[in-house]
């Protein structure tokens, strides 16, 4: 079923209560501002491997081009703990390369680099965060889910983010509260949210076959001093990961 114009519709009128008792405080003044492409990747078959995907590759998926590799050690008990080696604060704020994200026929197919790294938030700033759909190997609408966070879904569209013209359309005033967000098959979707929830959380795409092939990243939102300055330690007896 071809649904997407009608879904993306039906969900550009859902409105927050704005009111007395339930106030939208949509972040105004932004302090990170934040692009993330998803979508999926062909990455090359590697040396003496049989692959079957498409020319004989083996399906990923990514972030920025960052495909997400689950640690041994929990993010949030390695941060807690200063361990080494564990992720690295360095996911980019950008795509490392721009081009025509919504393309018919790409022909371009960026091997994707697999990693585990967070983006780090100072807590309290204000974000913006651009979830530009790709098609290097088709659209898709990628369900988006962020743990720890409710967020402001300001605005939707199809094709290619324009920073310039697209913020004139963003609703500022009553948009709707989600913890997951559809980005439109071939669009992007423009969320605000208030980083006020210190610690180390997950953002993934909800068709948990695009999870395990990498469509997934960590923000580390966090005081000035790090994570001991902004929670309690954990409990004696909580289990280890």
């Amino acid at each position: 079923m071809r649904n997407t114009d009608s879904a993306t519709k039906f969900s550009a009128t859902l409105r927050s209560l704005n009111s007395g008792q339930y106030p939208s405080v949509v972040p105004k003044k932004i302090d990170t501002r934040l692009f993330f492409t998803v979508g999926l990747n062909l990455q090359d078959c590697p040396p003496g491997d049989t692959c079957r995907g498409y020319y004989g590759g083996r399906f990923s998926a990514s972030v920025n081009n960052q495909s997400f590799i689950l640690p041994q050690t929990a993010l949030l008990q390695a941060a807690y703990n200063n361990n080494s080696g564990v992720f690295s604060r360095d996911f980019p704020n950008r795509p490392p390369l721009q081009f025509n994200y919504t393309a018919n026929n790409l022909s371009i197919n960026m091997n994707p680099q697999f990693s585990t790294r967070v983006n780090c938030i100072p807590y309290n700033a204000n974000v913006e965060l651009i979830l530009q759909d790709t098609g290097i190997m088709g659209f898709e609408n990628h369900p988006i889910h962020i743990h720890g966070y409710n967020f402001f879904v300001v605005g939707r569209g199809f094709g290619n983010y324009n920073p310039t013209t697209d913020p004139s359309s963003f609703n500022l005033v009553d948009p709707p509260i989600h913890n997951t967000v559809g980005v439109p098959k071939g669009g992007w979707a423009a969320l605000r949210f208030k980083a006020d929830n210190p610690g180390v959380w997950f953002m993934h795409c909800h068709l948990e076959v695009h999870t395990s092939w990498g469509l997934a990243m960590a923000f580390l939102v966090e005081k000035e001093g790090g994570l001991r300055q902004s929670l309690g330690p954990p409990p004696q007896d909580l289990p280890p990961c």
